[in-house]
Formats: C-alpha cells, sequence, structure tokens
C-alpha cells in the first residue's frame, strides 16, 4: 500500500513525463495533448457486446495515452489523475451531447429535448469497479479516482455532476487478459450487481459508466445490465427517482469513511442538474423527460473502435 507520503512525493517532486520520460515535468505538453488534445469521438468495439450503451473516448490507446493510463493504473503516478481526469471529462461531454440529440426527437413532441427536461438533475458518473485484489494491489482504485477528477472538472466548467461508485464485483472473475471478447462477456456475465439501496440513486439524473479503457466493452455492457436492473427493480418496488440526489451526499452504499477518495467525493459541491439521457433498448419518453437511459465515457479506446465508428 502506497503511504500518504509517497502521494505527496508524487505531487510536489515530479521525476518524469508519465507518457515519454521526459525529466522534471508530469505531463509534457506533447502527451498532454496526446491525451486530450482532439475532439473525444464516439467507439466501438467489433464485435460490439449485447447492451453496450453509447461510449465515447478521449484518445486513441496507443503510445503516449497507453503509457500515461499504465503510470496511473499500475505504478500509481496519481499527479496524473489531474490531466486525466480532464481527458475523460471531455469524453462525457461529447457523450451527453450525442445522447441528447438522440433524444431529441423522443421528446420533441413535449415540447423539447433533453435539455429542457430534468434541469434540476445532476450527471452521475458510476465507475465501473475493480475487483478487490486488484485495488490492494495498485494501492488505488484508478477508475474511481479519475471519475471523481472528472466530476471536479465538470463542475469547474459549469456542469454539475458528481461521482456514485455503487456498482460492486458480487462474484470472482477470472483476469481478462488474454481472453477474446466472448471469453470476457462470459467471465463478467452477471458478475457486478449494484449496491442494496442504490438503485433509486441513479435515477436522479442521466448515468455515464465511465473507465480508464474500453477494449472490447464486455466490462461497460455488464456495468450497464447491472444499473439498468437495479433502477427497474427499485421503480418495481415503488420508489419514487432520487430528483434530491445532492441532498443524500451519497456516502454510505459509495465510499467507506476511511476513503481518502471517499471523502473527496463527499465534500464535492453540489450544483444544479442535468436531464436523464443515453441509450438502451428498453428506454422510453414520458411527460417529465426521458427516464432510464445511459450512456459511457472513458479516457481512451483502440484505435480501431474509432475507425470503425459508424454514424
Amino acid at each position: 500500500m502506497r503511504g500518504w507520503w509517497q502521494d505527496l512525493t508524487d505531487l510536489v517532486l515530479p521525476a518524469e513525463c508519465g507518457g515519454c520520460g521526459r525529466p522534471r515535468t508530469v505531463l509534457c505538453a506533447e502527451c498532454r495533448a496526446a491525451l486530450s488534445g482532439a475532439a473525444p469521438s464516439r467507439v466501438r468495439p467489433v464485435p460490439e457486446p449485447p447492451g453496450l450503451p453509447l461510449v465515447h473516448a478521449a484518445a486513441r490507446y496507443a503510445d503516449e495515452a497507453r503509457a500515461v493510463l499504465l503510470a496511473h493504473k499500475e505504478r500509481g503516478a496519481l499527479a496524473l489523475t489531474g490531466p486525466i481526469g480532464t481527458a475523460l471529462a471531455g469524453a462525457v461531454r461529447s457523450g451527453l451531447r450525442e445522447a441528447g440529440t438522440r433524444l431529441h426527437g423522443a421528446v420533441a413532441d413535449m415540447g423539447g429535448g433533453w435539455e429542457a427536461n430534468g434541469a434540476d438533475r445532476e450527471v452521475l458518473l458510476v465507475p465501473v469497479p475493480s475487483g478487490r485484489r486488484a485495488v490492494r494491489a495498485r494501492g488505488h482504485d484508478p477508475a474511481r479516482r479519475i471519475a471523481l477528477a472528472a466530476a471536479g472538472e465538470l463542475r469547474r466548467t459549469g456542469t454539475p455532476a458528481r461521482v456514485l461508485a455503487v456498482l460492486r464485483q458480487r462474484r470472482a472473475v477470472a483476469d481478462q487478459a488474454g481472453l477474446n471478447s466472448r471469453q470476457r462477456l462470459d467471465n463478467l456475465a452477471g458478475a457486478l450487481a449494484v449496491v442494496s439501496g442504490a438503485g433509486r440513486l441513479l435515477g436522479g439524473g442521466p448515468v455515464v459508466l465511465v473507465d480508464d479503457l474500453m477494449t472490447t466493452g464486455a466490462s461497460l455492457a455488464e456495468a450497464a445490465r447491472a444499473v439498468r436492473a437495479a433502477t427497474a427493480q427499485a421503480a418495481a418496488r415503488g420508489r419514487p427517482p432520487a430528483a434530491v440526489v445532492r441532498g443524500v451526499r451519497g456516502a454510505t452504499p459509495v465510499y467507506s469513511r476511511a476513503s481518502r477518495e471517499g471523502r473527496e467525493e463527499r465534500t464535492g459541491r453540489a450544483a444544479e442538474g442535468r436531464p436523464d439521457l443515453g441509450r438502451t433498448e428498453q428506454g422510453t419518453a414520458h411527460a417529465n423527460g426521458v427516464h432510464g437511459l445511459i450512456c459511457a465515457a472513458v479516457v481512451a479506446a483502440p484505435p480501431d473502435s474509432f475507425e470503425l465508428n459508424r454514424n
């Protein structure tokens, strides 16, 4: 496990660029541009797993971007959290814009698109969880950490957002390395669940699943399945959507008191929100806007998932 002094040393005494190794900088200008200099784009794996929501990525997973993500994830280069979070925030914005455009027609006969519906709601960033063993080995939870950084960047630039880390692994899964797309789907099928009682929180705004990397899309598809199941179950029990999510301050099902990342999230400033949007095969429009829809955002994806973007 990393000590607080190691975190502090990483922040104030950067040894080298996380992307290219240039000395005396956390992330040089060239590597920063590789991470978030281009406009985020929709990405699609081939084959595309069933139930995968719209996914947007900030960068191609190659060269400098790959080195940055590995340095943060596997070597605990926490000073890279800010730049990575900024890149993720850009992908979130791009996903929300496209999802909103797609939903505009669905609610046009109700007097407006998604911009006009549910204006008191925050964007809810739901990180795809790592296994407990991986978190212990790395000394931190990379997806949760960059989700918090992205939420902060979104709020700073005028988009109300918060993190709801409500997904958990409910059974052991095999290491995904070396598995093909079908094997990854089988490995993750039914592996994720929303913590008890948290399904109603996910009705409080547009849900954006977030992760550092998409490869086959299996993890995001399984996360989307779990979120849809939890929100459907909450609705079936007669629980209204949590339009007052900001008032929950969400700590109990989301973070333990001992988590530094949890403390950072709990002190995040709530603000005005955004409507429900995204994509699901079962999504419907109603008089209060579009409900139960999800999209996803990642920092990076394989180059061929950009090339096969068929709009």
